[in-house]
């Protein structure tokens, strides 16, 4: 009883040291470095965003509960940060903290720009690895509050469920049996389907250099966000 007593108040004063540094972190730095993203589109219920390639600390847990593997994993790298290292440097706090939630769990820091992957110091911990993070188009949905693992389901789906609804094939059913204002017809009133092919690169079959030299110029900023340009 004793030993299990020790080992909770070892526990909380970890905890405690870890909250208290990160919280300093946060005060004496003017602004907190963040995964570099472009909003590329924005709807009601989420986002599509841009992230720049980015280098990350990350530990890989056993555990797929949010609750403990959060506190696991945040625990070791902001110990890594901190000085748990071979030169006891410490590396500037960033932002977000980045989970991935599958059968295991993967917890990441972005390493701050400055830093590349080999000035990194060598970290205490050998459960600890450097990532460097591709860059990426990926469906964001935010919530308020803190996050628990219910919540991070329920938007899970909510954001799953938006984009298979949005589907190039899923449109195309909508458009062949339900109503679609989209809809357009030819001088001759035959209907002109919408979502017709859904094949990359498929538009050079059938414009020519003068139809695209129009589009760019009605659609330049468009296109130029959108990555066509």
């Amino acid at each position: 009883m004793k030993m299990k007593t020790v080992l909770i108040i070892l526990g909380t004063i970890l905890l405690i040291f870890l909250l208290v540094q990160v919280v300093y972190h946060f005060k004496v730095q003017n602004g907190i470095e963040s995964y570099p993203y472009k909003a590329v589109k924005s709807y009601d219920k989420f986002e599509i965003r841009r992230y720049e390639a980015s280098l990350f600390t990350t530990v890989k847990l056993n555990s797929s509960d949010y609750k403990k593997a959060s506190n696991e994993g945040f625990s070791v790298l902001a110990g890594y940060i901190f000085g748990g290292n071979e030169t006891n440097e410490k590396i500037s706090m960033t932002s977000p903290v980045s989970m991935s939630l599958e059968d295991s769990t993967t917890m990441m820091f972005m390493v701050p720009k400055k830093f590349k992957k080999e000035d990194l110091p060598k970290p205490n911990r050998s459960n600890i690895e450097f990532k460097e993070e591709p860059a990426k188009t990926v469906a964001a949905i935010g919530f308020g509050g803190w996050a628990n693992s219910k919540k991070i389901e329920t938007y899970k789906n909510k954001l799953k469920n938006v984009l298979k609804t949005t589907t190039f094939s899923n449109l195309q059913d909508l458009e062949k049996n339900s109503y679609f204002p989209e809809a357009t017809r030819d001088l001759k009133g035959k209907k002109i389907t919408f979502f017709k092919y859904g094949l990359k690169n498929n538009w050079k079959d059938f414009l020519t250099s003068e139809n695209l030299n129009t589009l760019e110029n009605i659609f330049k900023e468009e296109m130029k966000e959108l990555g066509y340009l």
